[in-house]
């Protein structure tokens, strides 16, 4: 547990606890260390979890695949980020409409949500700190979602670039910034074929738009 607890302390349902209360919080609720290998499926499409995780090494991808096993990247999960907390947390519970794969090698605490939300043990302003930081993570994640619907929502390849890196610029505050995905990962993600998405990353460079090299990108102002 020591190796992980600076890791959570720098997570946000962990914000505002040193690393001795974030040790007696995971004792509280009982939460579990699982060790997964690369390409590992955590949780699957159709199960029910009362448990969400919390990863503290590598990484997770959350995908959903169509019929016919076409991939849909929703998004990526790293270091002091949870996931599957709003199945856990959903009542009824609802199954699980995507698939938890370990992109690395990785290490998850488990927690149970309900107990999360019965103070128990904890102090009673520890508890409520913790509740309050995993409401915060949930709006967040429902706006990162929103974001992605935005995107997907644009009628062509070149509108959902142009969406997506326009909103990773604001994010940025600046018009050079480096984005989280490869480009198999960003056509996943944006929903569109690879080579007509890399197809027009090289049209709109050439309209003298964006310059870019792999996940660095530089938008530029048009005159």
């Amino acid at each position: 547990m020591a190796d992980f607890l600076s890791i959570l302390a720098r997570a946000p349902l962990f914000m505002g606890f040193d690393e001795h209360t974030i040790s007696l919080i995971l004792e509280a609720q009982g939460a579990q260390l699982a060790r997964y290998a690369r390409g590992e499926v955590l949780l699957r499409e159709g199960e029910r979890t009362d448990k969400f995780g919390i990863v503290v090494d590598g990484t997770i991808s959350i995908e959903q695949n169509d019929f016919w096993g076409n991939r849909n990247l929703m998004g990526r999960i790293s270091a002091g980020l949870i996931f599957a907390e709003s199945f856990a947390c959903s009542r009824p519970q609802r199954p699980l409409a995507v698939n938890v794969v370990a992109d690395s090698g990785c290490v998850v605490y488990w927690l149970d949500c309900h107990r999360l939300l019965q103070q128990g043990s904890l102090d009673e302003k520890v508890w409520r700190t913790l509740v309050a930081n995993l409401i915060h993570v949930l709006s967040n994640k429902n706006i990162r979602f929103n974001e992605k619907v935005t995107h997907m929502g644009q009628r062509t390849t070149r509108d959902k670039l142009l969406s997506y890196l326009s909103m990773e610029s604001r994010k940025a505050h600046s018009a050079v910034f480096d984005i989280p995905f490869n480009r198999q990962e960003l056509a996943d993600y944006l929903g569109v074929e690879r080579s007509a998405m890399s197809a027009c990353l090289g049209k709109l460079r050439d309209e003298g738009m964006l310059t870019f090299d792999k996940q660095h990108f530089h938008l530029l102002e048009v005159e």
